[in-house]
């Protein structure tokens, strides 16, 4: 463990003292299971996948482990697959829970089942450490100066350390537990996400002053030389400084298992650092030759790290499962002139996948997924369908826990294929494009897309194709991928694939 962290651990150590849950007794003998959710991290990005910026931290999982060839998250956005994730729930089944503003109340309500209730209600420890985006508080939004009503304390987890948004939307502050990290209560926090408040440069008006250049939208309040999305005034004493984040985060997961290091603990760490704004620490800053964004693909590779580094010296590694996935596909420019689409050159961060972030093609949510862990096998690759939904139902299965299937409609127990034993896939799966596009991927290589009039680029700057046609769309992923329309060669496997998908729009 390196010495940055110290400080920051045992500070979190004394938080953990002042307060606790009761839960029951879990035998020792299960494993801890730390969930390791990134950023707009591509199905190529990692040197395993044959990216050109080696990680070599998150390799290790993958060739050590279990890694899937088609594992998906549930859209081609953050909020919607995090909420998916969490709750076993298509998140396109209810208005509201596109990508979050940073001062949005809670999507998921107090007391609903969750991938984290389900290890608690088992008799873990559970805790979140990392950005977050599934926004705070009760109806009004969250009390920035005061107790922070509702959230992840309220779904399953026994301890807090958030980013409540993103980097690039205000406030950019850290919420533990219930509580704004570092507020000085003479110094109150004011967000807006509509007219401008206090008298803070923004980057719109005062381009003088940014450290960062914004490319498009993120023109508002200032901080630490960065114009974000949002209007916030106040809550100097809190802010964080950008290069600091990965750190910070990883010292808060460290201080968490290290807590915890006598019970079974269930962690989920989010982190953030591929996406905007990517600002890495100074010790990253320009080593990987691939500008900021290949920089904090260095840095999350070392996070990932870290973790591996304290399990395996403290004697965890061999009783602990480690999943990696992402949230959604990459994306290049997303706000601010980092010379992302410059300083590609040769890195394919889709592996050949078409699109990428918010798109419909399959680039925006088949992501990489590896589990290594216990008894799973090393060195294989699992083919089968599998979607990140199926985490809730599927660990429910391994602990013995009752899940709610009203609630948790959309996940499906797939263990076996979790723990490489075999069995049935997923025979199909949803994926969530911007504008609420939905298609579909069945498990014999089709991928059906129905028509839409929606634009055929993002249309607010990241190059990127959405994959909207005005006629349907069907592609043998197997085959030709998703660059040879047959939906007028075989009509009957479209009107097949539109069925399937309205009969999971229509599931009750």
């Amino acid at each position: 463990m390196k010495d940055r962290y110290l400080p920051a651990i045992l500070f979190v150590s004394l938080c953990f003292l002042s307060f606790g849950s009761s839960f029951s007794q879990v035998s020792k003998s299960q494993p801890n299971v730390i969930l390791i959710y990134t950023d707009d991290v591509g199905y190529g990005d990692i040197s395993f996948a044959g990216g050109k910026i080696p990680t070599p931290n998150i390799d290790y999982l993958f060739e050590n482990g279990l890694s899937f060839t088609q594992a998906y998250s549930t859209a081609a956005t953050c909020t919607p697959s995090r909420y998916s994730l969490l709750t076993g729930e298509y998140a396109w089944r209810a208005s509201g829970r596109g990508v979050a503003r940073g001062n949005a109340s809670a999507l998921i309500k107090p007391g609903r089942q969750t991938l984290a209730s389900v290890f608690q209600t088992a008799g873990y420890r559970t805790g979140v450490v990392g950005k977050w985006h599934l926004g705070l508080g009760e109806e009004d939004g969250p009390d920035w100066n005061g107790e922070i009503k509702a959230g992840p304390l309220d779904i399953g987890f026994d301890y807090a350390f958030l980013i409540p948004a993103t980097g690039d939307r205000v406030p950019t502050v850290f919420v533990e537990n219930r509580k704004v990290v570092n507020l000085d209560p003479s110094d109150p926090i004011q967000v807006s996400y509509g007219d401008k408040i206090g008298n803070w440069p923004t980057g719109k008006e005062n381009p003088e002053f940014l450290t960062t250049q914004y490319s498009h939208g993120h023109d508002q309040t200032i901080v630490n030389g960065i114009s974000r999305i949002g209007y916030m005034t106040g809550g100097k004493s809190a802010l964080w400084r950008d290069e600091d984040i990965s750190d910070r985060l990883v010292a808060e997961a460290l201080g968490f298992m290290e807590k915890n290091e006598d019970t079974p603990f269930f962690l989920y760490f989010s982190t953030h650092d591929i996406h905007v704004p990517r600002i890495a620490h100074e010790r990253f800053q320009e080593k990987s030759g691939f500008g900021p964004r290949g920089d904090v693909l260095l840095q999350l590779d070392e996070a990932v790290g870290e973790l591996t580094d304290y399990l395996k010296s403290s004697g965890k590694w061999k009783e602990t499962i480690i999943i990696l996935s992402s949230d959604n596909g990459p994306v290049w420019d997303d706000g601010y002139v980092d010379q992302a689409f410059e300083l590609i050159r040769d890195h394919d961060a889709t592996r050949g996948l078409r699109g990428g972030k918010y798109s419909a093609f399959e680039a925006g949510t088949r992501v990489p997924f590896a589990i290594i862990g216990p008894q799973i096998p090393a060195g294989k690759l699992e083919h089968r369908l599998f979607s990140q939904l199926d985490l809730l139902a599927s660990f429910s299965a391994y602990l013995g826990v009752e899940m709610n299937q009203e609630t948790a409609k959309d996940s499906e127990n797939h263990l076996n294929v979790l723990l490489g034993k075999g069995g049935p896939g997923r025979s199909g799966l949803v994926q969530e494009a911007i504008q609420n596009v939905l298609g579909y991927v069945s498990a014999d290589g089709f991928k059906y897309i129905p028509p839409s009039n929606g634009p055929a680029m993002v249309p607010w700057g990241p190059k990127i194709e959405t994959g909207f046609l005005e006629r349907p769309q069907l592609y043998s992923l197997t085959d030709s991928g998703e660059w040879e329309n047959l939906a007028e060669q075989m009509p009957e496997k479209l009107a097949e694939m539109a069925q399937k998908l309205e009969k999971v729009i229509n599931k009750q």
